[in-house]
């Protein structure tokens, strides 16, 4: 599956000339109003620019090139984040790019890479991630969101906390009980869900400062 035309070898290029590349670019580019955002950037101040990434072909840069992304090795990698450091490029909501994309093209079929990959390169799916629960953060075992099977679908019942950026999200990856006869480290199953799904409620979490990063679902 091809998603771009991308044909540039980043990783031919000398490291310097990479650098001097990526800092050109976000320099000219980035919005000079976004530089160094003090909270993180809701989607719809943040959006013009992962597009511009889009076009460019940029918007992936650890993804394969068959993919969308840019193909890069861990050392160009690590200078295309030093230089959107550097300039101080805000975060665009990504766990489409950094967690389910790698994931989908490490494990998933070629029908799930056909489905996802093209609309997260494209911004029509923004992903959030469904993991921690009030009783469930860094113990995970401990979750107690269930899925149960029933026909094609799985009916799910629980709630999930501090999901970032839960409000801006189309869609959402969750951890869920699906056997709760084994040890809590297993039964665990992976789904990916489509907000627009009947019995979904998103509510923000305001923090003291007034922001509104972090949400319940």
């Amino acid at each position: 599956m091809t998603t771009t035309n991308q044909t540039t070898d980043w990783n031919a290029l000398d490291t310097e000339a990479f650098r001097q590349t990526v800092r050109t670019f976000f320099e000219q580019n980035y919005p000079a109003e976004l530089r160094y955002p003090k909270t993180r950037l809701r989607w719809a101040e943040i959006k013009d620019w992962y597009m511009t990434l889009s076009r460019k072909g940029w918007v992936a840069p650890s993804w394969p090139q068959v993919y969308g992304g840019m193909g890069l090795s861990p050392e160009k990698l690590i200078v295309f984040i030093e230089e959107q450091e550097r300039w101080g490029v805000g975060r665009a909501p990504d766990m489409g790019i950094v967690m389910i994309g790698p994931l989908l093209i490490q494990y998933g079929s070629d029908e799930q890479r056909q489905k996802y990959l093209p609309k997260i390169i494209q911004s029509e799916n923004i992903w959030c991630q469904g993991y921690s629960e009030p009783n469930a953060g860094s113990d995970l075992a401990s979750l107690r969101t269930d899925a149960v099977e029933e026909g094609d679908d799985f009916i799910v019942n629980g709630q999930k906390t501090w999901t970032t950026l839960a409000q801006d999200a189309t869609h959402i990856f969750l951890l869920v009980r699906t056997d709760k006869t084994v040890k809590k480290q297993e039964g665990i199953s992976f789904l990916l869900v489509d907000f627009t799904t009947p019995g979904i409620t998103v509510r923000p979490i305001r923090n003291i400062a007034g922001h509104e990063e972090f949400c319940e679902v």
